[in-house]
């Protein structure tokens, strides 16, 4: 829902650190990641003064899963990470209640402070909502590892009925096994997960209906998927649900065109008023005239 570019929006020091520290710290711990959040902390760092991290500057990098980084910077023990990672440590700090993405730092064991960052919603994932809600959507849930209060402001902002935030990739197959428990009918109730991360590659395949966002989607999701779609815009998704019910109509169309038009002309032999040509126009005739129906389909929804 979100476009996945991210910048700076403020940085906050702790116990007599300075905002330059802070980013010159994470900057440094981030340098071997390609996360959008970490790009965003380079840039943010290049802008302020004009330089660029090097190797050399960095000793002992360790990624920490689902909590963070660890790393010697310029001589200084450097952790860079979320609020799971500020409790491993034991390090005491705030609970911020912002807007945007939180990266906690600590320099040397002392809690340095928080580097804000957030991201701009797409344009069109509100009305993405909205017309999946007015084609019988039942109901819509996001599932983030993002902080409680960035996912909350979102789902408020587009319509999402339900919203968990902070979850693992593990987390987040497991609440999709409890959405699919929820379904009374399984028959006629499907479950569908979006994504485009990595991440989301065990939750599409456990899915119902897993679709990709092909625009950004990385290459094991796309594989994972049932549906890729290649323009990175929420709104398409409510497009493919309205093509893919205006075909299934059509293919309805073509079975019963034919069927009954068989129907009708073996009643004809039956009772000896079918020739060859009617029989001809029985088989080939049909079957063009599925075909002329079916390319109403190249014609857009409806």
């Amino acid at each position: 829902m979100t476009k996945g570019v991210f910048r700076v929006t403020e940085i906050v020091a702790r116990n007599h650190i300075t905002p330059e520290e802070i980013l010159s710290a994470a900057a440094g711990a981030e340098i071997y990641s390609n996360h959008p959040i970490a790009q965003s902390i380079f840039a943010a760092y290049k802008e302020k003064t004009g330089q660029e991290i090097s190797d050399d500057q960095v000793q002992e990098y360790h990624e920490i899963p689902a909590h963070g980084i660890s790393a010697i910077v310029n001589g200084r023990r450097v952790l860079v990470g979320n609020d799971r990672l500020m409790h491993k440590e034991n390090l005491i700090h705030e609970d911020c209640d912002v807007t945007g993405t939180i990266v906690y730092v600590a320099i040397d064991g002392v809690y340095a402070g928080y580097i804000v960052i957030s991201d701009e919603l797409k344009p069109d994932a509100k009305e993405a909502i909205s017309r999946l809600k007015q084609l019988g959507i039942r109901k819509t849930v996001m599932l983030s590892g993002d902080d409680k209060t960035v996912v909350e402001k979102i789902s408020q902002e587009i319509g999402i009925d339900t919203y968990f935030a902070e979850l693992l990739p593990e987390d987040k197959v497991q609440m999709v096994e409890e959405l699919e428990k929820e379904i009374k009918h399984r028959d006629k109730q499907k479950l569908v997960f979006v994504g485009d991360g990595i991440n989301d590659a065990p939750v599409i395949m456990r899915a119902d209906i897993g679709v990709a966002m092909g625009g950004l989607g990385s290459d094991a999701v796309i594989e994972a998927a049932d549906v890729v779609l290649m323009e990175d815009a929420p709104s398409k998704l409510a497009s493919a649900v309205e093509i893919a019910r205006r075909t299934r109509q059509i293919v309805r169309q073509n079975i019963f065109m034919a069927l009954a038009v068989k129907a009708f002309f073996i009643l004809l032999g039956t009772i000896g008023l079918a020739n060859i040509w009617e029989a001809v126009f029985a088989d080939v005739g049909v079957t063009l005239l599925a075909v002329l129906n079916a390319s109403r389909t190249l014609q857009g929804q409806r």
